[in-house]
């Protein structure tokens, strides 16, 4: 083993010995709140081409590309700022990702037409295209292994707080149309802008990880990153640290990417490219169409937004849900259960015409949703080493935003032609085949070390 090995090694288990504290807690809220943006940008496509629709004339197709061209960006994003992540570090692409989205959100709310404004929204898209690939990668190289699942689970449970709130000054905003002489959609991209900004800045004194420096060969910057958050649990808490047990752990190396194709790593890969393509229909579908599902169903733009705001509660509380969950039930077992019941919930909101029942199955499916994506976000940073984590991870979650670009045109096409039950069904049966490709193909990782899986 070389020294750089050791060092790598050792960073990680000095880690992962430490007692959950206020450090941990502080570190989990400010990253977590950065994945607010990527569900607020999957609302906000549907809103804009539910609003847009009648004032700017779109046609089906142009309704399709303000919706999709947020997700071409993050297609395109994800690719290339989690394979930078890897290269020039966490705390660096943080730094430029929610950078890039605020400014492009910003312009974004001065569009003069729909042909400026799906441009711009790629532009965003581009820029938040690794938020969540970043958050996962950061928290777990961080987190102590026996919290790990639980603490990820929080961090997307404060980022999805905003949601509904976000969603319910959408509806506002839509209905009043214009406020200080501004239409009410143009608020939303504002908002969206200035609040990355601000989460911007409280990410500025972030540190960078450990376990990534110490790959990098940079051993005596790990090593002084981990001493003073030891020194700062070690105040927190008031106790004496555990010691440290090297000699079980696997030591971390530089990993190149061709290394996701070869022997364990193979199937992982593959497992998970396929869970990427089948999770967005189920998932990312609900949140951009839903809006548009409700008026096709001849419910109005304000009705169909509030219904869409009241079913989005159910994000927070199913992120909160999973918290007891996620480290008692193993993950891909939890992941299993959830897209079940996701399944089953999409059914209902496809063939409910009444506004309770629409609501209720709504919500529902949004709770079993966040239990889902909890579980799964915490699954994939197990599943890679640290030397290719953030690529591995990205590349996949690329897929699912090339699916997101396809799913408008093919959703509201089969939502015209077949209707809202016809949608719902083909989401059903994907998911179905997800829950297989899991129960096949994925490892166990529960309660084990990063190096270790």
């Amino acid at each position: 083993m070389t020294a750089t090995q050791l060092t790598g090694a050792r960073a990680g288990a000095r880690l992962d010995r430490l007692p959950p504290s206020r450090w941990h807690r502080r570190l989990t809220f400010t990253v977590g709140i950065g994945a607010f943006f990527d569900l607020y940008e999957i609302f906000l496509g549907g809103v804009l081409a539910a609003v847009l629709a009648e004032r700017w004339h779109l046609d089906h197709t142009a309704k399709s590309w303000v919706i999709a061209a947020g997700f071409l960006g993050m297609f395109v994003g994800a690719n290339v700022l989690s394979v930078l992540a890897d290269r020039f570090g966490r705390r660096r692409m943080f730094l430029v990702n929610l950078g890039a989205y605020s400014l492009c959100s910003l312009l974004c709310a001065f569009a003069p037409n729909a042909e400026w404004l799906i441009a711009l929204r790629f532009l965003a898209g581009l820029g938040l295209g690794a938020e969540l690939v970043l958050v996962d990668t950061y928290l777990a190289e961080f987190l102590p292994r026996a919290v790990r699942g639980r603490y990820i689970a929080w961090a997307y449970t404060f980022g999805f707080l905003g949601v509904p709130v976000a969603a319910f000054v959408g509806a506002r905003l839509v209905a009043t149309r214009e406020l200080f002489g501004v239409e009410g959609w143009r608020w939303l991209l504002v908002a969206g802008g200035l609040g990355a900004a601000f989460i911007q800045l409280m990410r500025a004194r972030l540190p960078e990880s450990p376990r990534w420096l110490a790959v990098q060969g940079r051993e005596e910057e790990a090593a002084r990153i981990v001493t003073d958050i030891e020194e700062r649990v070690a105040r927190e808490t008031g106790d004496t640290l555990p010691s440290v047990a090297v000699a079980a752990e696997v030591p971390q190396r530089r990993v190149p990417l061709g290394e996701m194709f070869r022997g364990d790593y193979r199937r992982r890969t593959v497992m998970w490219w396929l869970f990427q393509v089948l999770q967005t229909v189920g998932y990312y579908g609900f949140g951009s169409l839903a809006p548009v599902v409700l008026t096709a169903k001849g419910h109005t733009v304000t009705a169909s937004l509030s219904y869409a705001a009241l079913s989005f509660c159910g994000y927070p509380i199913g992120s909160a849900l999973s918290v007891p969950l996620i480290d008692r039930i193993e993950r891909k077992t939890l992941i299993i259960a959830a897209a079940l019941g996701m399944a089953g919930c999409g059914l209902a909101f496809g063939f409910a015409d009444a506004g309770w029942l629409i609501v209720s199955a709504g919500f529902a499916l949004t709770v079993c949703s966040n239990v889902f994506s909890n579980a799964f976000h915490v699954y994939q940073t197990e599943i890679f080493p640290t030397g290719l984590r953030s690529s591995a991870i990205g590349i996949a979650y690329s897929l699912s935003r090339l699916t997101s670009v396809i799913l408008p045109f093919v959703a509201l096409t089969v939502l015209t032609d077949l209707g809202p039950g016809a949608v719902f069904i083909g989401s059903a049966v994907l998911m179905v085949l997800l829950c297989l490709d899991v129960a096949l193909l994925g490892p166990r990782s529960t309660g084990r070390s990063l190096e270790r899986i």
